[in-house]
């Protein structure tokens, strides 16, 4: 494997291509003993609070790129593979903590439900849960997005109506699977609105008995991701990773 050296944020980044696609990853100073990792599922180096802090305390930071944000089966077995190439080459723990931001939300859930045993916890942040509501903008959220959407889906807005594979539709897949979950949403988001997407997410998990964490954020549009003071998240991930 060709590793191109580099920093980011002061720790040590290696980038690489594995399986023809661009792939990253972020090493600590001081590895944790379990070598317990996070695979951000998009949009690598957005909102990175959450995965510096967590560099901090010895995790790993992973990405491999998707072919479509929108998600294609090929894209969640291709991580599949990747997070078994980290284990083997890297020596990381067997499972990881899905860090889905936005559409990686959708990516994440997609990829914990078809592969759970490669999953120890899920941390969505704003996800794109169904998409009539995001990008097609039925409940009227933004729709610029659609055109894409359509493009590497192959679906339209009339196909979705009857579909039964929205990210949201894994929920269950994800409880049975005893999957704990961190959710963070702003309660004024118009591009991924929490009633259309998160809200159906928190109902089922809280109807459940699994770990689950949610913070809705007072006043917060689609951005920022993340949260300010990171520390309840960090305990709820460190308390559930095994």
């Amino acid at each position: 494997m060709d590793y191109k050296q580099s920093e980011w944020y002061g720790f040590k980044r290696l980038d690489f291509t594995f399986q023809g696609r661009e792939a990253i990853l972020v090493c600590p100073d001081e590895p944790d003993p379990a070598r317990r990792w996070l695979l951000k599922t998009e949009y690598f180096g957005a909102f990175p609070a959450f995965e510096i802090e967590m560099l901090k305390r010895g995790y790993h930071v992973a990405h491999v790129s998707n072919i479509t944000r929108w998600h294609v089966e090929a894209d969640t077995h291709v991580r599949a593979e990747f997070c078994r190439f980290l284990t083997t080459e890297h020596g990381l723990h067997p499972k990881c903590v899905p860090v889905g931001m936005s559409c990686g939300g959708l990516q994440a859930v997609y990829f914990a439900a078809a592969y759970p045993a490669l999953v120890s916890v899920l941390y969505l942040d704003a996800p794109v849960l169904n998409y009539l509501s995001c990008p097609c903008a039925v409940g009227g959220s933004d729709s610029s997005m659609y055109e894409e959407f359509v493009r590497h889906k192959g679906l339209t807005i009339h196909d979705l109506i009857n579909y039964r594979n929205h990210p949201i539709d894994n929920a269950d897949r994800l409880i049975a699977e005893g999957i704990p979950l961190a959710l963070i949403c702003g309660d004024s988001d118009r591009i991924v609105p929490y009633a259309e997407n998160g809200l159906a997410l928190s109902q089922k998990y809280r109807a459940s008995d699994l770990p689950f964490f949610e913070v809705l954020k007072p006043s917060c549009d689609h951005h920022p991701h993340g949260l300010e003071e990171q520390g309840p998240l960090i305990e709820f991930v460190e308390t559930h990773y095994r």
